[in-house]
């Protein structure tokens, strides 16, 4: 019995006639009928009866229908575990983030994952998280790391919440403390009247300080702005102004930075990993999701 036969026996059995299930398996009629003979030969009994335009299962073909269906299902599974399995020694996972996220939470991570599977290939693709929703949804991504809220929800996206971050602000040790009278903490309060050094529009770090400077009744001012997070990081080192950062930012770029936390209820982000709802990743791009949120 091969498998090849039992491909063309139940082709015949879905169709009901031998031409279809000739085209359904790309093989000519011939040479499938010839091979349904030849399984027959080998059981011992027929497995259709044949009459003119009407195919029907006898007794024998109706007991082998299922036994037959559940051996090609064990073997496509046996196909995909192994074909998952190369995907774990090559291939690649195109993941989007934010610069932020790029700075402070990957780094570590993608160490991890390229030292155990060295052969995938790691795309990474910087951006704002409207950016990156977009490059999600047509396919040019597998996973991206994006700042909840959406900018513009999508129901063709599935997001998880994978941290919450709190945000500190960065200063000069050179220049003035940012706190008003000494305190270990900053209140968003403190930040009227300073210098800051601001991000670009898209950045969501930018919309969310100026909403919350705005929440407290006044209009931020700008010493820079339009940087990406390096840049503002040496705009802030060089006494340019103050900044609002998260503190994973800090803490891996904080040297030559004076690191002030804000005081509660401080400001925080929520990081998500998104991905389409309607593929499923790569097994790669998955085991590296199973990474993010072990780390």
């Amino acid at each position: 019995m091969q498998f090849q036969q039992l491909q063309y026996f139940v082709a015949v059995a879905e169709t009901r006639h031998f031409t279809r299930a000739a085209e359904l398996v790309h093989v000519a009629q011939p040479s499938l009928s010839q091979q349904i003979r030849a399984l027959e030969r080998e059981l011992g009994a027929d497995l259709f009866l044949r009459a003119r335009g009407n195919i029907t299962l006898t007794d024998a073909g109706e007991a082998l229908l299922p036994l037959a269906r559940r051996i090609l299902a064990d073997a496509d599974t046996a196909r995909h575990e192994v074909q998952e399995l190369v995907q774990l020694r090559s291939g690649r996972v195109r993941l989007g983030a934010t610069p932020s996220v790029c700075t402070g939470l990957l780094p570590d991570v993608l160490r991890a994952f390229h030292d155990r599977y060295p052969g995938i290939r790691l795309l990474i693709e910087e951006g704002g998280s409207h950016d990156l929703v977009r490059e999600l949804a047509r396919g040019a991504l597998d996973l991206a790391l994006v700042v909840l809220p959406l900018p513009t929800p999508s129901p063709a996206l599935t997001t998880v919440e994978l941290l919450r971050e709190d945000l500190v602000v960065v200063s000069s040790p050179e220049a003035e403390p940012p706190s008003r009278d000494g305190r270990r903490h900053v209140r968003i309060s403190d930040l009227e009247g300073a210098r800051l050094v601001m991000f670009r529009h898209g950045y969501d770090l930018r919309e969310l300080t100026v909403a919350a400077c705005r929440a407290e009744g006044f209009e931020p001012d700008f010493a820079v702005e339009g940087g990406e997070m390096d840049a503002v990081l040496g705009f802030v080192r060089a006494g340019l102004g103050v900044a609002v950062v998260p503190r994973m930012v800090a803490t891996r770029s904080g040297r030559g930075l004076r690191v002030t936390a804000l005081a509660r209820p401080g400001l925080y982000r929520t990081i998500a990993l998104a991905h389409r709802s309607d593929v499923a990743p790569p097994r790669a791009a998955r085991e590296l999701q199973r990474m993010l949120f072990e780390r």
